[in-house]
């Protein structure tokens, strides 16, 4: 995956603590704790993704349009906007 170091080091932090997150709601599931504290934090898990995700196809939004990406070919804008909805 292209993208500038930045970015992709805030989307990677991102994405871990979205993991530990998930791992603390498994946790909670194991020790049999209150549904609403479990759903809560699993509302946190799934907005700390959207949010990696975003990031990614705001950051490659260029590169995915002008081919300047690893796989080499420019997406059209109808597979842009599948890949984009895919996150919705």
């Amino acid at each position: 995956m292209v993208g500038d170091q930045d970015t992709m080091t805030a989307v990677l932090n991102r994405l871990r603590r979205a993991q530990g997150q998930l791992n603390g709601v498994i946790a909670m599931i194991e020790d049999g704790r209150d549904c609403k504290d479990v759903i809560t934090q699993l509302a946190a898990v799934s907005r700390a993704l959207d949010r990696a995700g975003f990031k990614i196809v705001a950051s490659g939004l260029r590169e995915c349009l002008t081919g300047s990406s690893a796989e080499g070919a420019p997406m059209t804008e109808a597979e842009l906007e599948k890949l984009f909805l895919a996150l919705a």
